[in-house]
């Protein structure tokens, strides 16, 4: 970016700022620090401007980052210095809790400026929507996470969600939700790492009393990448963890490195608080001396800042002075912060809980006092802090006053006015435990709104599958994952095609293995048939009946021929199979003829057309009926077959036989015979049993006795389904 001879700068701070009172701001108006967000981009291309200096005049510095972001403490009235080699060197006073925004843009004027713009109307847009929240962090809870729920919708980038959530962490702090102030750092920090969020974090763990967790961040943190203040801070924290798991060495070795850092580069608020802190942590100590001699130098450091930290300084110094029994020093101390809490009260208010309100000092003026047995002292502060207390409803500096009055009366001889007082304080602690049950209550509803509108962010934030983006750090994790999902995505569909060629090949295998089953099975009983036709022909030449012979060798030719034909088919049309069904059947009444007649009746609403058939699949029931069950027989027997049809789809084929039936037939046959009829029927079941598996239950044979006397007879019954 080369903007020196031909370009000039225009910068622009457009201050986003919602509908608020200073007073509303909780604070902001009173000297009180505060964080101020801002940036710094190219006008034209809006693209971010980065490692731009930002220093306060107090020695507060920090820097764009690659995003032409910064963050900064300051205070009202402090002067920002903005500068960088490619421009001029800006300055900026502080004049509310704003968002900035520097613009650098080319303009022929060849002059700069900075222009501050306050919207006029509410705007919908991410950052303004931030800045309300965070306007309204201090005043209105639940105003200010609305703000945050509707940035949530309108926030289109990791980075930005990751601001809503260290706002959100903001908001939970202050309202004392120490649990959800880590949950939503974490997140913040899972979507964009921050080391001022890290040290937001390690200090809510501190709050939330789990202080290893926070010793952890902080000694996680890279001092390398802090500014000066924010590795003053991370000092100050460390000391604030060991102060109180009382690590007393610990902490004033923290604190003394933080202190030596803020001295070096002229922090002065940092360097005051320091001080005291140290002073602190000696007295925790019980070394009293150290203690002073930090606290003389927080006390002359803190006049150089403004009245208000000064005034605060005093107070610690005084606090101390109580602890140590110098009552004198304290009341003198104390008189001279009343003083001064007057003036600053003309241009700021405190409320109650501020250690600066005229009457918990003049409460603590009067104990001092009477804690010297100087009770004629001690009693005008007291009322004092009574009156002021109940001018500005403080039911608790109300009731300790009175309770310290009423012990003052008591011990100065005034029992008339020290139960009059006592029982005002009994009526008052009435007063201030109906006020507590009030404000518990009205904490409680407060934090389950709260913790009502963090769901319904969470659920915002499920909803719009944001899960991703809380763990997306960067554009190159993206195309990671992305590049992992077509992996696997790949490996998903290759996985499935080998499947699916590993199925098919199965399934060729099978077929092929039931057809070579099948042809076998045919293979088995050609010749089983075969022999049986043979046998016939030579009973006739045995007889020297050739004609006969030559008669039955010439229709088994023909039934041989059609056979062989058919054998390599799984099916063929049933009127083929009809056509071999009689010539079998008038080959084997040829030679049988005297021992059974038989009928082939076809129902006329059958369309043999529509149906097929495994050949051969009839021909060894019949043999059956003929051979085992009709030549037996003393007299005449009858072979009847029938093919009707039962459905629009499946016809019946029957063969019934008045033979000996299967139980006789089967005495009479010796072992041999035994095998041979055996295996037969069993190669018959084993082809139905292949061809059902192949064309989903074709064929249905079923055989049965027609009753249970002698000569029973068998009934075979085939199912034929059409396809």
């Amino acid at each position: 970016m080369e903007r020196v001879k031909n370009i000039v700068l225009l910068f622009c701070l457009v201050l986003s700022v919602v509908a608020a009172t200073a007073q509303d701001r909780g604070g902001i108006g009173d000297n009180s620090r505060f964080m101020v967000r801002g940036s710094v981009i190219e006008s034209d291309t809006r693209n971010p401007i980065p490692n731009v200096n930002i220093e306060v005049n107090g020695g507060v510095y920090t820097y764009t980052n690659s995003f032409g972001e910064f963050r900064i403490e300051v205070r009202i009235g402090d002067e920002l210095t903005i500068s960088h080699t490619d421009f001029q060197t800006i300055y900026y006073t502080i004049q509310s809790n704003e968002r900035i925004e520097v613009q650098v843009e080319p303009n022929n004027d060849n002059r700069e400026y900075i222009r501050s713009k306050k919207k006029m109307k509410k705007e919908t847009s991410f950052k303004s929507l931030v800045d309300s929240a965070e306007a309204y962090l201090k005043i209105d809870a639940q105003k200010s996470i609305q703000f945050i729920t509707d940035a949530l919708k309108v926030s289109s980038s990791v980075k930005e969600n990751s601001e809503i959530y260290e706002v959100l962490g903001d908001i939970n702090m202050h309202w004392k939700q120490y649990d959800l102030a880590v949950y939503n750092y974490r997140i913040s920090l899972q979507s964009v790492t921050s080391n001022e969020t890290n040290l937001k974090l390690a200090k809510a763990y501190m709050l939330n009393k789990n202080y290893q967790e926070s010793l952890q961040i902080y000694k996680a943190i890279n001092k390398k990448e802090l500014s000066n203040w924010h590795l003053v801070s991370l000092y100050e924290g460390l000391g604030n963890v060991y102060f109180l798991i009382k690590d007393f060495d610990a902490s004033i070795h923290a604190y003394k490195k933080g202190l030596e850092i803020a001295k070096e580069h002229g922090i002065k608020p940092k360097t005051t608080d320091l001080n005291s802190k140290l002073a602190e942590v000696y007295n925790a100590k019980g070394e009293p001396e150290k203690a002073r001699d930090y606290f003389n130098q927080s006390l002359k450091l803190a006049n150089t800042v403004n009245k208000k930290r000064a005034v605060e300084e005093k107070l610690k110094v005084a606090d101390f002075e109580n602890d140590i029994n110098e009552f004198s020093s304290e009341i003198s101390l104390r008189k001279e912060a009343l003083n001064e809490i007057n003036e600053i009260e003309k241009d700021s208010v405190f409320n109650n809980e501020s250690a600066l309100t005229p009457q918990k000092q003049n409460y603590k003026i009067g104990n001092a006092y009477a804690l010297q047995g100087n009770y004629d002292k001690a009693i005008p502060y007291l009322e004092k802090s009574i009156e002021e207390a109940h001018d500005k409803a403080d039911l608790i500096v109300k009731k300790d006053a009175t309770r310290k009055l009423s012990e003052v009366y008591k011990s100065a001889g005034d029992y008339d006015k020290a139960l009059t007082k006592y029982q005002e304080y009994v009526d008052l602690v009435d007063q201030v435990y109906i006020k507590r049950e009030q404000e518990i209550s009205q904490a409680e509803r407060i934090r389950r709104d709260l913790t009502a509108k963090q769901n319904r962010i969470l659920s915002l934030e499920s909803g719009r599958a944001l899960s991703e983006s809380k763990y997306q750090l960067s554009i190159e994790q993206s195309k990671r994952q992305t590049l992992i999902i077509y992996s696997l995505i790949g490996g998903l569909l290759l996985l499935l095609l080998t499947a699916f060629l590993m199925y098919k090949y199965i399934r060729q295998q099978r077929l092929a293995n039931n057809l070579l089953a099948l042809k076998s099975l045919r293979s088995q009983m050609n010749p089983h048939f075969i022999f049986n036709a043979l046998n016939s022909v030579n009973s006739f030449i045995a007889s020297n009946d050739e004609r006969t012979a030559n008669k039955y060798l010439s229709d088994f030719s023909l039934l041989m021929r059609a056979v062989l034909e058919n054998s390599d088919e799984d099916f063929i049309p049933l009127g083929k199979e009809i056509e071999l069904l009689k010539l079998y059947t008038q080959l084997e009444h040829f030679r049988f003829q005297d021992k059974f007649d038989y009928t082939i009746n076809v129902d006329e609403h059958v369309n043999i057309d529509d149906f097929v058939i495994p050949p051969m699949l009839l021909q060894p029931y019949i043999e059956n009926a003929v051979w085992h069950g009709l030549r037996y027989k003393k007299e005449m027997g009858y072979l009847a077959i029938s093919i009707t049809q039962t459905k629009d789809d499946e016809i019946t084929i029957s063969i019934t036989d008045d033979g000996i039936g299967r139980r006789k037939s089967k005495a009479l046959k010796t072992k041999h015979q035994q095998r041979q009829n055996s295996k037969g029927m069993g190669n018959i079941k084993k082809r139905v049993a292949i061809l059902n598996t192949m064309y989903k239950d074709k064929v249905n044979v079923f055989v049965s006795d027609l009753q249970d006397a002698d000569d029973t007879g068998t009934k075979v019954t085939v199912t034929l389904k059409r396809d």
